[in-house]
């Protein structure tokens, strides 16, 4: 038996790409609309200071994470093999996540 040689390393990647992409844009769209939720509820009660401060900081946040999603995102569309995903942009859309959920929840609380 030998290996298909449709990727790198004689490894045929399947649908695996597509998947991922496609886990990239779910995980955008859940992104945005914490970003939503969390700019409605800031605006809710009126516009206070800290409110909009941390709803600036939210939108900066999601911009953040949508710039590296969308390169994923073209880097899977591609018809050539994606390179592998650097550990500094996998921190940069953890770290994105991470914040974004924080800054929600504190405009909910």
């Amino acid at each position: 038996m030998t290996a298909s040689t449709g990727g790198p390393g004689g490894r045929d990647p399947g649908l695996q790409p597509e998947r991922t992409r496609l886990a990239w844009r779910r995980t955008t769209l859940a992104a945005t609309v914490a970003a939503v939720l969390a700019g409605k509820s800031a605006l809710r009660d009126g516009p206070g200071v800290t409110a909009l401060l941390v709803c600036a900081m939210c939108c900066a946040l999601w911009l953040g994470f949508l710039a590296v999603a969308h390169r994923r995102i073209r880097a899977l569309s591609g018809s050539v093999p994606p390179q592998a995903f650097t550990p500094r942009h996998a921190s940069t859309a953890a770290l994105c996540t991470i914040a974004l959920a924080v800054c929600a929840a504190a405009l909910v609380f």
